[in-house]
């Protein structure tokens, strides 16, 4: 499925002043999924670290600061060379170590070459009172659940998709009952990635709705 943050992520990468990234969101709106597929397609290489339930990255983090030895550490856990500029660096479920969001200061200040990237619940980042949030050295997207104009895409629906780009409203207005009807489908499944591809790949609507469910339940146990 395409989601219309990758170009966002693009635009990122190539920025002259760019900084480690933070891609917040909610849970299962596709942050770590677009992220890896943003490291598919523009680098040679992902150096991908899940930190929850990692101690041995957690150990990494809560030495120091030192960003020299870091990326040794890290590149020997998981086994990938990390170099500057064509090596993506993924920390994902980033808030379950909170050093490794202040650690982001460090890789502003004294790596700037090197991509960074990480991704976590909003929620969770924000709640480490006992951590010093790297304010002004970070960059930040906010992704959502899929809209409107990527359940088309993921529906097969290209043409119709352009046509509202486009603002073809001549040809629009011809087709306002299909419209409509996508429309409805969209209001039905809503935007969340793991839903429309269900929806996409079998049409079963009371597999939506359990997998819709199940994503609020976990919700409920964050709060």
């Amino acid at each position: 499925m395409e989601r219309f943050v990758l170009q966002r992520l693009k635009e990122w990468k190539e920025r002259k002043d760019r900084k480690p990234l933070i891609v917040n969101g909610a849970r299962q709106v596709g942050k770590t999924w677009a992220l890896r597929e943003f490291a598919k397609r523009e680098y040679a290489k992902e150096a991908y670290i899940i930190c929850r339930k990692n101690e041995l990255v957690e150990q990494v983090f809560k030495q120091d600061f030192n960003v020299e030895r870091i990326l040794l550490s890290l590149s020997a856990i998981i086994n990938v060379d990390i170099t500057p500029g064509d090596t993506l660096i993924i920390l994902d479920e980033v808030q379950e170590i909170p050093e490794a969001i202040e650690a982001l200061k460090y890789f502003c200040e004294n790596a700037p070459e090197y991509h960074i990237a990480v991704a976590g619940s909003l929620l969770g980042i924000s709640l480490h009172h006992d951590v010093s949030y790297p304010v002004g050295k970070v960059n930040e997207i906010d992704m959502y659940p899929m809209s409107y104009g990527e359940f088309l895409l993921a529906k097969g629906e290209e043409k119709c998709y352009q046509l509202l780009e486009e603002h073809n409203f001549e040809i629009t207005n011809l087709l306002h009952e299909k419209y409509v009807d996508l429309l409805r489908q969209y209001y039905y499944v809503g935007g969340m990635p793991e839903a429309v591809k269900k929806y996409v790949e079998s049409g079963a609507l009371k597999e939506v709705r359990r997998i819709q469910k199940e994503i609020l339940k976990g919700y409920e146990r964050d709060f």
